[in-house]
């Protein structure tokens, strides 16, 4: 299909495109108005990663990935529930989306509702209570170290009251408890230490025949691991040094009770208890500051989370808009009507240009006739004698190059006998017959026109003549040639042969020996024999076919399937007959879509209707003839360009 044919094809469905274009888009239109209408809040805030001593890719990643775990964190369920309980009202999961600006630690919090009120109250709480539930995350993260390390310190703290009192008193009654609590002390150090111990084997377990951690081989660990074992060695370096001093304390106390039991004190034991006494206010101030240090630790990695921008009531709702959605609804219908156009034409096997047909039906084609409508003025006339009646209109002139077509197609051996056949019925063929006949006779040529259609004859119903006798007659030796002439007063040199008494055998008639004597004495008295056949669809026209010079194939474009049309001539060229071309008949004047742009009937739109044509001389009308020869120009030159390939 050449881009002719593209335009064609979209001028034809036009009006198909645009109502697809019109429903979509009102059908766009009334769905969007009919949507609640939903606004969008927007706050941003920022995630400031903790301080860091060295800065390097994974570092990087590990922010990245630190705020998109943060953008994460406002969606989630317990957030959303926590939100609806401080607001007031509901928070959906759906409403709130955050996303990440590019590749900065800006983070935009999105809200969608249809109070705008709500939208924006929705985005600046769910920021403020992710800023109070990172406090809470780190919290839990280092809480359980700040409670050990509490813990110790008021048993430290315990201690001290309890030497300074035994060291006033000297009782061994709190010298025994004081051992007791040492002993409960140093074990539970004892089983933190073997507990760091244990969970150091398990990441390494040839960890327990070292000494130092800086002797094991670290190349066969990964670098989680390294860092799991470096935590572990940090933690029990610090308690090694309390569990020192507990052993040292419960040495001291156990020696000091030991004495006490003798009647006269060691004059050292009040030393021991000062000694005591200085080693617990180590562990007191050791214990104090890996709180602090701990505290310390636990500020740096600790993220900020600051809101830098306020979520404002929004005017505007961002949804429903009608415009885009008409717009939108409008594309969709083009594509859907486009897409129902492709089908259609997909699946349409008619022959609608001249290309199509011959390339399908390999025959030139050496004929367009209009579409012909009746004039209002002179309802009685047929349009069998069309062109008598309207000798300068273009459908006279499309007739005349007809003539002229079949003319030039056999120069060498002039056509006298022709058959006018079609590939089914009511394309007009008897019509087409009927009026070649009669610009045949207007060049002067002695012509007949028969109705050979004994099955449906009309040529004596165009020439308003009688069919009690005619061809059927003279075949069956009932009548002579010239009982069944018949003439038209109107035109010239003109006769007229009917169908006659329809007889039960019309293929037997046609082609017995009678019809060809027939049609030789017509030969002899007449220069132009014209026979108006019976459609393909019987085979009446295929015995016609070889008595005659040649056949023309009427069709109908736009109606006529390929198909249709191609096994007929199959049979004709099976036979030999020769068929002359195609006549594309019943064109539609202002559509030059069946026949690929050839708009031979649209130039005289603007000065021509089949209401005004001209009819004869005497006409009140007279067209300017000037039409007539450039329709006639301008329609030969396309069909003898045809001819001349075919010859």
């Amino acid at each position: 299909m050449d881009i002719k044919q593209v335009f064609s094809t979209i001028k034809h469905w036009l009006w198909l495109l645009i109502l697809g274009c019109v429903v979509g888009g009102g059908i766009g239109y009334f769905v969007s108005v009919r949507q609640t209408p939903i606004y969008q809040a927007q706050a941003r805030f920022v995630i400031l990663p903790a301080a860091q001593t060295t800065y390097d890719y994974y570092s990087y990643v590990n922010n990245q990935d630190l705020i998109k775990t943060y953008a994460q964190l406002l969606t989630t369920e317990e957030l959303l529930f926590q939100a609806s309980d401080t607001l007031g009202f509901p928070v959906r999961k759906g409403q709130a989306t955050a996303q990440q600006v590019d590749d900065t630690k800006f983070v935009v919090l999105t809200v969608k509702d249809p109070d705008p009120f709500k939208a924006a109250t929705i985005a600046n709480g769910l920021v403020e209570i992710m800023i109070s539930q990172n406090e809470k995350l780190q919290s839990v993260q280092f809480g359980a170290a700040e409670n050990n390390l509490q813990t110790r310190i008021n048993q430290a703290e315990e201690q001290i009251s309890v030497l300074e009192a035994q060291i006033t008193q000297m009782s061994d009654e709190l010298l025994q408890t004081q051992i007791e609590s040492v002993q409960q002390q140093m074990s539970d150090v004892q089983i933190q230490v073997n507990n760091l111990k244990t969970d150091m084997a398990q990441i390494y377990p040839g960890l327990l025949t070292v000494e130092d951690i800086n002797q094991i081989d670290l190349a066969s660990l990964t670098e989680e691991e390294i860092a799991q074992l470096t935590a572990y060695q940090t933690k029990l370096d610090e308690i090694m040094p309390i569990l020192d001093l507990y052993q040292q304390i419960y040495t001291e106390l156990v020696v000091l009770g030991q004495t006490s039991d003798t009647s006269t004190r060691d004059p050292n034991d009040l030393e021991r208890l000062k000694t005591t006494l200085n080693l617990y206010q180590q562990i007191y101030i050791a214990s104090i500051n890996n709180l602090e240090t701990l505290k310390l630790a636990k500020a740096q990695n600790t993220p900020t989370v600051m809101q830098v921008e306020t979520a404002t009531k929004p005017t505007v709702p961002i949804s429903p808009k009608p415009t885009q959605s008409a717009l939108l609804g409008t594309t969709v219908g083009l594509l859907v009507a486009a897409a129902l156009v492709f089908l259609i034409e997909f699946l349409d096997d008619t022959l609608k240009t001249p290309d199509e047909i011959k390339a399908v039906l390999e025959l030139p084609v050496i004929g367009f006739i209009g579409e012909l409508k009746q004039n209002p003025k002179k309802s009685m006339d047929s349009l069998g004698v069309y062109v008598a009646k309207n000798p300068r209109s273009p459908v006279a002139e499309a007739f005349r190059s007809l003539r002229t077509n079949l003319e030039y197609s056999s120069v060498d051996k002039p056509l006298q006998a022709i058959v006018i056949t079609s590939s089914g019925e009511s394309e007009g063929k008897s019509t087409v017959a009927t009026n070649l006949a009669i610009v045949e006779a207007q060049s002067g040529k002695k012509t007949v026109i028969i109705d050979a259609d004994m099955r449906r004859p009309k040529v004596h119903i165009h020439f308003n003549k009688p069919n009690r006798m005619g061809l059927s007659d003279v075949v069956t030796g009932k009548m002579n040639i010239d009982d069944v002439l018949k003439t038209y007063d109107q035109i010239d040199n003109l006769y007229i042969i009917t169908c006659g008494t329809i007889p039960p055998n019309p293929a037997e008639l046609l082609g017995s020996e009678r019809m060809s004597q027939t049609l030789q004495e017509l030969r002899k008295r007449f220069d132009m024999i014209i026979i108006d056949s019976a459609p393909m669809v019987v085979s009446d026209a295929q015995i016609l076919s070889s008595k005659v010079d040649g056949v023309v194939y009427v069709i109908i474009p736009g109606q006529t399937r390929a198909l249709t049309a191609k096994r007929p001539l199959e049979e004709l060229e099976r036979i030999g007959s020769k068929v002359m071309g195609v006549v594309a008949n019943k064109i539609p004047r202002n559509r030059d879509y069946y026949y690929g742009g050839y708009n031979y009937y649209s130039p005289y739109n603007n000065h021509y209707s089949y209401s005004n044509e001209s009819t004869a001389p005497n006409s009140e009308v007279e067209p300017e003839p000037k039409q007539s020869a450039t329709f006639s120009s301008g329609f030969e030159k396309y069909q003898v360009k045809d001819l001349g390939k075919q010859k």
